[in-house]
């Protein structure tokens, strides 16, 4: 499925949030160590997966989880650290991202199952 720029945006930020926590707490000054490498992996995909594509909340806004619960809380973990710390080296990201956060959050229509 392609991707608009609102879930390229979306992916920029991510990596660029990944590559802030993996330099402050696993040492690694250049790229993302495996098990960064492997969340981002794992983001992009359910990205690439998000029902709402284009008109997409902010994912702690959304009614829809599509990352496991133990994916979902390392996410958290680096978007606690990383967010505040974006802003001076990602400034128009950081931008974005707040604006994002204020989207509306579309309602998921469920589809009625047949007896």
């Amino acid at each position: 499925m392609p991707s608009g720029q609102r879930l390229e945006r979306e992916k920029k930020t991510i990596a660029a949030m990944l590559a802030i926590y993996c330099r402050d707490h696993h040492d690694q000054h250049s790229g993302l160590c495996e098990e960064c490498a492997g969340l981002l992996d794992y983001a992009r995909r359910r990205l690439d997966r998000c029902p709402f594509q284009e008109v997409k909340p902010a994912c702690n806004r959304c009614e829809v989880h599509c990352y496991s619960a133990s994916q979902r809380e390392r996410v958290r973990a680096v978007m606690r650290y990383a967010g505040p710390r974006l802003i001076l080296p990602h400034p128009i990201l950081s931008l974005w991202h707040l604006i994002d956060t204020r989207r509306p959050v579309p309602r998921f229509k469920t589809r009625k199952r047949s007896k």
